[in-house]
């Protein structure tokens, strides 16, 4: 783990977001037949924007996860994996290799196109997880593919006077800056760990789409209970300025809040553009090996 820095006070907020709904995800199969509670599905997708999907993995059944996710493709977005629990290599056609331990992240810029899998190099014990989706404005969307692995003493953290303890991955919360910035969705990603009967608030700018996942216990925002495996979506309520969270129970969530792209969203499977004639090239470059190549122009 990271160095844990401590923080003087919590952040003061004046008019606290609400609960707009509760989401309690679907079970789906995904890679080679991996069981995962998806959350942020595409029908949220404009209301979430600019995030496309969360997946949360985790099983101590081998079954469920030892066929891993073999060779697929991705154009348009990023992927930000964090990986609580086990151990998955990642190796892509852009030549990137990495190993995901306990605590990491890796956070991979597909842009004009990456090939890649992520295999479990475990074949008993428990692995959990979550994979985000977040989307790239238009004039990044055939950028040169990024990826960078992230051990878990490499995310920044910190504990609050309450007790809780933060990993901030992306953004910041209470001054301490996260692992990744990015300048046009400005993403904020955080892992909080709150004891029974502590609160933990955090800014959030007002023009941002968020949510809260709990994944431990149960947390409460304005009254209103988020239950382990739930996302609450936080109300855009003009004025707000940020989210205050209370747990009578020892509790753990991640908080996700980003800047809207306001770009139309054209989705096919692993590809995500702006509009279906980008799709159909997608499609045609990945068919015709061409996905990660940069535009030949005449």
């Amino acid at each position: 783990m990271a160095n844990i820095t401590r923080v003087a006070s919590g952040e003061q907020l004046v008019s606290p977001r609400s609960v707009e709904r509760i989401i309690h995800g679907q079970a789906v199969m995904d890679g080679a037949g991996v069981k995962i509670n998806r959350v942020l599905t595409q029908p949220l997708q404009r209301r979430l924007d600019p995030f496309l999907m969360l997946d949360n993995f985790g099983s101590d059944e081998a079954n469920d996860y030892i066929a891993g996710f073999p060779d697929h493709p991705h154009r348009g977005f990023e992927t930000v994996t964090y990986m609580l629990t086990g151990r998955m290599r990642h190796r892509d056609s852009a030549g990137n290799e990495g190993l995901l331990e306990n605590g990491g992240v890796q956070w991979m810029t597909a842009g004009r196109g990456v090939i890649h899998s992520e295999m479990p190099e475990q074949e008993a014990g428990l692995m959990e997880g979550f994979q985000l989706w977040l989307n790239l404005p238009a004039k990044d969307k055939m950028r040169k593919p990024w990826y960078k692995d992230f051990k878990a003493d490499e995310i920044p953290a910190f504990t609050t006077p309450s007790g809780a303890l933060v990993r901030v991955i992306a953004g910041a919360s209470h001054g301490v800056a996260g692992a990744v910035q990015r300048e046009v969705t400005e993403p904020v990603y955080i892992d909080v760990e709150l004891p029974a009967g502590a609160s933990f608030s955090q800014l959030l700018p007002a023009g941002h789409n968020a949510f809260l996942y709990t994944y431990r216990g149960e947390v409460s925002i304005g009254g209103k209970a988020v239950p382990a495996r739930s996302m609450a979506i936080l109300a855009n309520t003009a004025g707000a300025d940020g989210v205050q969270v209370e747990a009578a129970e020892a509790s753990r969530f991640i908080l996700i809040a980003g800047q809207p792209l306001n770009e139309p969203i054209a989705q096919y499977g692993p590809f995500v553009m702006n509009t279906q004639e980008e799709i159909f090239q997608a499609v045609n470059d990945f068919r015709a090996g061409l996905l990660g190549e940069e535009a030949q122009t005449a």
